[in-house]
């Protein structure tokens, strides 16, 4: 299906955040994600870039039409500024739209928000309806908290490394999972803010570091070491203390995903699926326990007789036999999903490449708004309108042009 863009009825409720400004001095993904959220809500969102190249995640790569995929990710919806902030009048300029804003979010190196004054402490004591949020990695104090704090860095930090991948060989996620666990937190933490802004009028700092949002994610293997002595062994696709669970080839090259989550579905896969019945009642795959202590002949088993089954023959039988399974997928066949095509969850948005898909954000409104999922913006698109809007006159604006101080 292809994507579309919709006009909001007029039926239709305003957006959550609407009226709503805020104002990001952000780069990378921690930050950018957190305020996206925010722009797709509603919310007016101000992206403070430096002249000269902007936000550095803007040239990672150039696979979304000649634009950076991770800024088309997490930039959409929001109005670019280049100001330097080094100079005394790009700070002036910035403190001007702070001053219409509601929120700001920040997560520039450690110490350099607070070298400009625009640490969430110093902005909330001036101004006491502000929400100012940090993200750093690893939060304002404590020994590594100068360390620069990279995605993959924090996944090791955080212990998220050591229980990925084989038995053989640790992996880093896929996903920038420490940048996402902050930009979320962020996000939460914002909202949070604002319900306390509406009882009391006060707004207040937020600080949420990337480390200690990842260290609430590991809460499962974190609790079974600490409580229960050991920690998970990384297992691939497989799981810990489950069997069979995991994903196994079939006919056609592909790979389906199963799992048996107690001894009835056991007994119901090996008489419907694996044409084994002897093997529900045979004392070494009878139970969960007996199938993980045996688990290279469960996983045997099971790749058998899905080694003689196209993909979707296979997932046809385990969904008549009621067992859980999946297709194991790449980035091409979930851009294809027919779930989402049926759920219609595909948009498209504006950039300067043009036209971009991209997927509705998965959090369903009640009232039926649709989030904004406004344009990626070029660097410093919207500068002078910004300028003028906080009271900078033509002739200041072309003088802090010439002296690089915006672009």
């Amino acid at each position: 299906m292809e994507p579309h863009t919709t006009s909001p009825s007029p039926a239709v409720q305003p957006l959550p955040l609407d009226g709503l400004t805020v104002v990001a001095v952000e780069q990378a993904v921690a930050a950018p994600f957190a305020t996206r959220q925010l722009a797709d809500l509603g919310a007016r969102v101000i992206k403070v870039e430096r002249p000269g190249g902007g936000d550095f995640a803007r040239h990672y790569d150039t696979a979304a039409a000649g634009l950076a995929s991770h800024f088309v990710w997490c930039n959409r919806g929001k109005e670019s500024i280049a100001l330097d902030l080094k100079d005394p009048r790009g700070l002036d300029v910035l403190g001007r739209l702070l001053a219409t804003a509601d929120v700001f979010v920040q997560n520039l190196a450690q110490g350099a928000a607070a070298r400009l004054g625009l640490d969430a402490a110093t902005l909330c004591a001036a101004d006491p309806r502000l929400i100012a949020v940090d993200i750093s990695g690893y939060g304002k104090g404590g020994p590594y908290a100068d360390r620069r704090a990279y995605d993959m860095l924090v996944q090791c930090e955080a212990g998220l490394v050591s229980v990925t991948g084989t038995p053989e060989q640790p992996v880093k996620s896929g996903i920038p999972a420490a940048d996402i666990a902050a930009g979320m937190y962020a996000f939460s933490g914002v909202l949070a803010a604002l319900v306390r802004r509406g009882t009391t009028g006060r707004g207040g700092p937020v600080e949420v570091s990337m480390l200690e949002a990842l260290a609430e994610w590991m809460g499962h293997p974190l609790h079974h070491t600490i409580h229960g002595g050991t920690a998970p062994v990384r297992t691939g696709l497989a799981h810990t203390v489950i069997a069979p669970y995991d994903a196994y080839p079939t006919a056609d090259g592909g790979r389906v995903l199963l799992s048996v989550q107690n001894d009835r579905e056991w007994r119901r896969l090996a008489a419907q699926v694996l044409g084994s019945p002897e093997l529900a009642e045979d004392p070494d795959f009878a139970t969960n326990a007996a199938r993980v202590a045996h688990r290279g002949r469960t996983d045997a088993a099971v790749a058998r007789a899905l080694g003689e089954l196209t993909a979707e023959e296979a997932l046809r039988r385990l969904d008549a036999a009621g067992i859980a399974c999946a297709r194991l997928r790449g980035m091409t066949g979930l851009a294809a999903h027919p779930q989402l095509a049926a759920r219609d969850r595909w948009r498209e948005i504006g950039s300067p490449a043009g036209p971009l898909r991209a997927l509705l954000p998965p959090l369903t409104l009640p009232g039926g708004e649709e989030a904004r999922m406004g344009a990626v913006p070029g660097l410093g698109e919207h500068t002078e309108a910004l300028l003028r809007s906080v009271g900078v006159t033509e002739a200041e604006i072309t003088q802090l042009r010439q002296d690089g101080v915006i672009a």
